[in-house]
């Protein structure tokens, strides 16, 4: 069988970008290793309640300013299939997910129980080889697995500790015990939150400082839902966050395990701890064991991610493309390419980089007079209700080209994809983002002796910590000018004397060469 896209993984990003597929009228199939879509939530997290935000009641009729607050549901043209209709819940339980994705997968072209066990690739494209010998050609891959396999630091002993993916999560199996917990994300502290109950002694062990989201923006760090578990630890109730690395785990004759520990942050020498349960929650990494020596692509971060170019492509394997939770290498702890509300965007930003470089078809964009009037209002439109520019901050922009007489506006465009000439040349061109400011991850925002810049003020707009529209111009492709609108605290950035004239002013300097 063969097909012009084949895409691996039925979950939020394959589906994302089957239903693009399918609304083109491409040659596509999706390979899905599970028995329905979104095989990942079935078992993920473990203690099934989501940490992505599902806000119902929004205040906003705008259906893409509604989806600023949806960060789960696929970007579909049918809206009846929105996840706010699935659950009421802020933090909706695991399972209400699967059902929306089973019902998103409904008409696509999608084959279960594929156990994808070996990837190849020729002179005519790739070959995809199934668990009983069935075969699949493409000439362009497109991996949305996830990241499907547990991420296992390199510590002697690390086989004897349960693992997140398969423990018992009934927390009446430690009680009394004393129990250590590996890794300092949100699945480390969901799991030491759920046996508070019951643990005689949690230990959150880690080499690095715990994040919290709410400082660094970046929601995989910490999120509040998640961090009862350190009012237990400062308020003295048997329970610790230690800093350090463990180098090594021994069971003990009579039982449980021996570790050494040693102190990130004293002179201390290894300190011996004992424990009667030990749980690694280090992570998950992409799993590359299915390719071939000869497209096997490359990785980073530790080997957990595929290297990708700005077109969401192998930097190794030509036409071998990603999409999902393992794109995050592109903004690594800083945007949100790692989750479904950053994700979605990221696949419809690849399906329109394959329908330039296959199709024949331009960016989609339409067309603005060419006046500095016409330009800033397109522009403060969308940064007021986009909902891609919002979860995608510093990632993707909408762009303003102004060349050959005409002003065209693309958007949703990756902004290492209009750096890396993605676009074509042109003479003007006007990146718009939505951007924190430099630093804001080191401030704590709940300090009122830290001083900020004061709401709605323009002139010292590119000193704000809070997100706000960032513009950038760039002649022939060189970075000229750069264009800051304040912040507000209701993200309104549309007040005439305070964004929309300093942005004319900004765009008619540009223009003029000023």
């Amino acid at each position: 069988m063969a097909h012009d896209y084949l895409i691996i993984g039925a979950g939020p990003a394959g589906l994302q970008l089957a239903a693009l597929l399918e609304w083109d009228g491409r040659d596509y199939a999706v390979l899905e290793r599970g028995s329905g879509a979104g095989t990942f939530f079935t078992r993920y997290p473990r203690h099934r309640k989501l940490i992505s935000i599902n806000k119902v009641h929004t205040g906003f009729s705008d259906p893409e300013r509604r989806m600023r607050m949806d960060w789960n549901s696929l970007l579909l043209d049918d809206p009846d299939l929105l996840f706010t209709r699935y659950s009421p819940r802020y933090f909706p339980d695991a399972d209400d997910i699967v059902r929306y994705f089973q019902d998103c997968a409904a008409g696509l072209h999608v084959q279960y129980d594929i156990d994808v066990t070996k990837i190849s690739r020729d002179a005519a494209g790739f070959t995809v080889t199934d668990h009983s010998g069935r075969t699949w050609q493409a000439k362009n891959l497109v991996m949305a697995t996830g990241v499907s396999q547990l991420y296992v630091p390199e510590i002697p002993g690390i086989e004897h500790a349960e693992r997140y993916d398969t423990f018992d999560t009934n927390p009446e199996s430690f009680t009394d015990q004393r129990v250590l917990v590996i890794g300092k994300g949100n699945s480390g502290f969901e799991t030491a939150d759920a046996l508070v109950e019951h643990a005689a002694v949690i230990h959150v062990a880690g080499p690095h400082s715990v994040k919290l989201a709410w400082q660094t923006h970046y929601v995989g760090h910490l999120r509040a839902v998640n961090n009862n578990f350190l009012d237990t630890y400062q308020l003295k109730s048997e329970n610790a966050v230690i800093d350090g690395s463990i180098e090594r785990i021994e069971p003990r004759p009579e039982g449980g395990f021996r570790i050494q520990f040693r102190y990130a942050r004293t002179v201390e020498k290894l300190r011996e701890l004992e424990y009667d349960r030990i749980i690694a929650c280090t992570g998950f990494r992409f799993d590359a064991s299915v390719f071939d020596d000869g497209c096997r692509p490359a990785l980073v971060i530790k080997d957990r991610f595929p290297q990708l170019t700005s077109a969401f492509e192998s930097v190794n394997i030509p036409g071998l493309y990603f999409a999902g939770t393992i794109t995050q290498s592109r903004d690594f702890k800083k945007s949100t390419s790692g989750f479904i509300h950053g994700f979605r965007y990221g696949a419809r930003a690849l399906h329109r980089v394959l329908t330039v470089r296959n199709h024949e078809t331009p960016w989609p964009h339409a067309l603005v007079d060419v006046s500095p009037e016409a330009i800033s209002d397109a522009v403060i439109a969308r940064v007021n209700t986009s909902s891609c520019l919002w979860q995608q901050f510093a990632v993707i922009g909408d762009v303003v080209t102004v060349d050959g007489g005409e002003a065209r506006y693309e958007e949703e465009v990756p902004v290492a994809y209009i750096a890396d000439g993605g676009l074509g040349p042109a003479e003007h061109r006007f990146v718009a983002t939505l951007e924190y400011g430099p630093d804001h991850d080191t401030v704590d925002p709940f300090d009122i002796d830290i001083p900020r810049v004061a709401e709605n003020d323009a002139a010292n707009a590119a000193q704000a910590s809070y997100l706000h529209p960032v513009v950038r111009y760039y002649r022939h492709g060189v970075l000229a000018a750069t264009h800051h609108l304040a912040e507000n605290l209701e993200n309104h950035w549309d007040f005439p004397d305070v964004h929309q004239q300093p942005l004319v002013v900004f765009v008619k300097e540009c223009l003029a060469g000023a």
